[in-house]
């Protein structure tokens, strides 16, 4: 795999728009396995609070595409220019608690210093969970398990968070209780967020910026430019409009009559 390390540089069209410094960037991005080509000479970049959305079928390529910004696609094949931060934290459908560790030593693993309880504690109460340090994993519901997850990965304030369909599995009230959590989380810790999921609604709900991956390339990049998140609303003509041109992006195509 011939993919190489450069430092990142600013974008002041992003950083104009309210962004930090760049987190994540991808030039000619290529992966493939055997014959199939996965991803095919993709560019991205993320800056540090901007919140990207990434759409797509089954298998094309929205997972490779996260997991080799995570540093977890070694030994696949491939090429291109991969920049990261060394701040990175990955939240997966599957919470991945272990479960013979208290909920506050699932979040502070891995992590020293006198201040790891408090850090572990605050976090912890940030994802609604005040008072659970002492629990289970067993003793929680899948919800509370993903908040867990998502409290182990910002506890240490990562430059970039990397979410593959981390509300998959939950019902759908949870998940619009967890969009809510993932927002006001995401205004805390400030974090570049890359969100993996089949949902449009949820891209729409959720994102700045929303791409759909299609045969290994971006067939679209669609800024969500709403003002306020009281206009993210199911019935905003305005969410209609960016839900119905990401929809079409996907193949989705919508009788006039």
């Amino acid at each position: 795999m011939a993919t190489s390390t450069r430092e990142l540089t600013n974008d002041s069209a992003r950083s104009s728009a309210g962004y930090g410094d760049p987190v994540a960037a991808v030039r000619r991005l290529s992966r493939s396995f055997g014959d199939t080509t996965v991803l095919d000479a993709v560019d991205l970049t993320i800056h540090r609070g901007e919140f990207v959305a990434l759409l797509g079928r089954s298998g094309s390529g929205k997972s490779t595409l996260l997991r080799a910004l995570a540093g977890l696609d070694h030994g696949v094949a491939g090429d291109g220019d991969l920049y990261v931060s060394h701040d990175v934290s990955v939240v997966f459908q599957d919470s991945r608690l272990l479960p013979w560790a208290r909920v506050l030593d699932n979040v502070t693993l891995g992590l020293s210093g006198r201040d790891v309880t408090d850090r572990g504690a605050t976090v912890l109460a940030d994802v609604g969970l005040p008072g659970r340090e002492h629990a289970w994993p067993y003793e929680l519901s899948g919800g509370e398990q993903q908040r867990v997850a998502l409290a182990r990965s910002l506890v240490r304030n990562p430059a970039l968070l990397l979410a593959d369909e981390p509300f998959g599995a939950l019902d759908a009230l949870t998940r619009i209780r967890m969009h809510t959590l993932l927002q006001d989380l995401c205004a805390k810790y400030r974090p570049g967020v890359l969100l993996v999921t089949h949902d449009v609604d949820e891209a729409v709900a959720l994102a700045d910026r929303v791409l759909v991956l299609d045969g290994g390339r971006f067939v679209a990049d669609r800024t969500l430019d709403f003002h306020g998140e009281a206009e993210r609303n199911y019935r905003n003509p305005q969410f209609v409009a960016h839900r119905e041109a990401l929809l079409s992006a996907l193949g989705v195509t919508f009788d006039s009559h």
